[in-house]
Parts: C-alpha cells; structure tokens; sequence
C-alpha cells in the first residue's frame, strides 16, 4: 500500500459521509428528522457503511485485491491468538467499566431479549467501519509515523466523520467528551493492529461492535472525569501492551 490509497480511502469516505450525514445534518436544521421520516435511514446507513464499501473499491481499483472474496477473507480473517481475543475484551471492559466506575450507570440499557438485534445493529452500524480504518488508514499511518502519531491522526480524523451525527443529535455525548472517547479508543486498536497480525481487521471488528454492544446495553453519566479517565486508561494501558509485545519480539529476534 501506499500514501496515495491512504489519501484516497480518507478522501472519498469522508466526502460520502459529507454528501449523507452532512445532507441529514442540514435537513435537521429545517425540522426534518429520522423521527418523522423513516427514508432518511437510507443516507443514515449509506454514510455508516461508508469506510465499508470504499475500502473495497479503494484496494480493488490500486490492486491491493483481485476482488471481493480476497477483499472479505482479509477482513474476516478470524485466526488469532486467544490471548488477542482476550485482549479485546479486556479492552472493552476496562472501556466501559471505567466510565461506569467514575461517573455511575444510569440502569437504562435495552433489555436481554434485544440482545441478538443489539448486536445485528452494533456490528452493521459500527464493527464494519473497522473494514476501512483498521485496515487501511491507521495501519499505513503507524508504519510511517508510528503508534503515539498514527493514533492520534486516525482518531481526529474518525472523529470528524462523526460529527455530523453529533450535529442532528444522533450521538448524545458533549463534543469534547466524544472526541477524546474516540481518540483514546484509536489508541486501544492501534494496539490490536500492533499485535494481532493478520486478524487485527477481523479483531478490531469485534472490539467495535462489542462497545457499541455494551453502551446500549450498560450506558452511563457522560462525565469530564470520567471520560478522562477513560482516555488515560486507554492511552496507557494499550501503550504498555505495545511496550510489552516489542520486548517480546527482540527476545524472540534475539
């Protein structure tokens, strides 16, 4: 891969997102609403799917994939490590669980029988935008800049696609509070990609649906102090795994 796929896949998903969510954005402003008018799911979903579907047009068209089927084994390529698995959830747990610990749940999560629909929702509408971020944008940013630079880059850029969400109230949380949410999640799957090979695309997949998962179903007080602990948590936790994983490769290389 090179820069001129990286320009691409960032180019064109976020003018997708703009031409979408952006075109939501301004019909709100005129009381126009997915409350009143259910079509509007379409562009909704369309710029959700975004990262999705230009991934694959971005690495078919430059060859990086004869098609679909290569395109769709390397993204769900499932063969990992348990102890990657495992990292995944731990990451989700400290995620959640930190904000729970600082700032309280607020018990309002959706009942255990929504939970197949749950997390339908959390992996359309949220896992498969790893397909374009994890397997495109952050990992070429990291190999050029590395892990500190390429986490922050790809997290203020994932942020800034969202914000028109944050503009017709899709998303709940303060600006800044969902800026640095995001941001220190970039940091937890950079340490994914760091680690976990050929699955960190397929890891990263289930790291993002199992939060989506999680923050309706165990949803808590958006606080400063806890969204800053949240943040810390994140950026340290995942920059000792990669301090942990290159220890690890010098005494294997050594």
């Amino acid at each position: 891969m090179d820069k001129k796929i990286v320009f691409q896949f960032t180019a064109l998903t976020l003018g997708v997102t703009l031409l979408t969510w952006g075109g939501l954005a301004v019909l709100y402003q005129f009381g126009i609403t997915l409350e009143s008018h259910i079509w509007l799911g379409i562009p909704l979903m369309i710029g959700g799917l975004s990262p999705t579907f230009v991934s694959y047009i971005v690495l078919q068209r430059n060859g990086e994939v004869s098609g679909l089927k290569e395109w769709l084994k390397n993204v769900f390529y499932v063969k990992a490590r348990v102890s990657h698995y495992l990292l995944v959830v731990v990451f989700v747990a400290l995620f959640i669980g930190t904000h729970i610990v600082v700032s309280g749940a607020t018990g309002e999560g959706y009942p255990l029988y929504f939970l197949p629909m749950g997390l339908l929702m959390s992996f359309v509408m949220g896992g498969l935008e790893e397909a374009g971020w994890r397997y495109i944008l952050q990992p070429e940013l990291d190999k050029k800049y590395g892990f500190i630079a390429s986490s922050v880059v790809t997290g203020v850029i994932w942020f800034a696609w969202h914000i028109p969400l944050l503009l017709i109230g899709f998303i709940s949380f303060d600006v800044g509070m969902y800026a640095l949410n995001v941001i220190g999640m970039t940091f937890f799957y950079g340490a994914i990609i760091r680690t976990a090979g050929k699955g960190a695309v397929f890891l990263s997949i289930l790291a993002h649906t199992l939060t989506n998962l999680m923050l309706n179903g165990f949803p808590f007080y958006e606080t400063w102090a806890g969204t800053l602990a949240t943040f810390a948590v994140m950026v340290c936790v995942s920059s000792i795994i990669i301090l942990i994983h290159k220890r690890q490769q010098k005494v294997q290389g050594g």
